[in-house]
């Protein structure tokens, strides 16, 4: 199926900084044709349920346009709702960044980050991990920097990556082909130290054998580990 990569090579992967000129950071990332852009904003305040605890939250919303994907699809502002999928993959990049972060470390705080996919061909959950750890680490070291922070409260990296099984056989980052082909995906996202954080797994067309998970487990951590070297490259000034 493949012919410009081995089953287990990423595509290639980009962080353009401050791709944006109003949000506190952001980041555009491009992960093969899949494109993301990655911002965040800072809010002196916590929802009701948090004042007075002494401690931030973090939180993601995500969209795609219209046109980022080969055929239209409505704006889900115009449905008047969000779409299943859409709450799970905000969900999961929120889940995802406040597990690497000491939230008491934020104060009273909430860093909103925000995932607008404007060109989408497989991974795009994935790929807006990736960018908005990127996102959020150069929020919180331009904080810190200011004196806002005193402690930095992000001490881990957030990595996250697709795979996949075809015709019975392993393969990683599934673009967007590969992924409607596939007997079976998963989406994997680590920390830095090669902890899971969260696995999203399902034998679609086929059941997933235990030997093939390893496979697909160790392949996917190693790729994140890798991917977490170009996400600290992109941030490496600013560290």
């Amino acid at each position: 199926m493949r012919k410009n990569r081995k089953a287990i090579d990423l595509r290639p992967i980009t962080f353009t900084k401050d791709y944006m000129a109003n949000p506190l950071s952001s980041c555009l990332i491009e992960h093969g044709d899949t494109k993301v852009i990655c911002s965040v904003s800072l809010e002196e305040m916590v929802p009701r349920w948090l004042r007075g605890k002494g401690k931030g939250w973090i939180t993601s919303e995500y969209s795609m346009l219209p046109t980022a994907t080969h055929t239209r699809t409505d704006r889900e502002s115009v449905k008047g709702k969000l779409s299943g999928r859409t709450q799970e993959i905000q969900r999961l990049i929120g889940r995802s960044i406040r597990n690497a972060c000491k939230l008491d470390l934020l104060g009273e705080r909430v860093l909103k980050i925000d995932c607008d996919v404007i060109s989408a061909d497989g991974g795009t959950r994935t790929a807006s991990i990736n960018g908005a750890w990127v996102a959020t680490r150069i929020a919180l070291n331009k904080l810190k920097n200011k004196g806002v922070l005193k402690e930095d409260p992000m001490p881990f990296g957030v990595s996250a990556i697709s795979c996949g099984i075809i015709n019975n056989k392993v393969f990683l980052d599934l673009d967007y082909n590969e992924d409607s082909n596939a007997d079976a995906d998963a989406n994997f996202v680590f920390n830095n130290q090669g902890k899971i954080i969260e696995i999203q797994c399902t034998g679609e067309k086929e059941a997933i054998t235990s030997s093939q998970f390893s496979e697909m487990f160790k392949i996917s951590k190693d790729s994140c580990l890798n991917i977490f070297k170009l996400q600290l490259s992109a941030v490496k000034e600013q560290v």
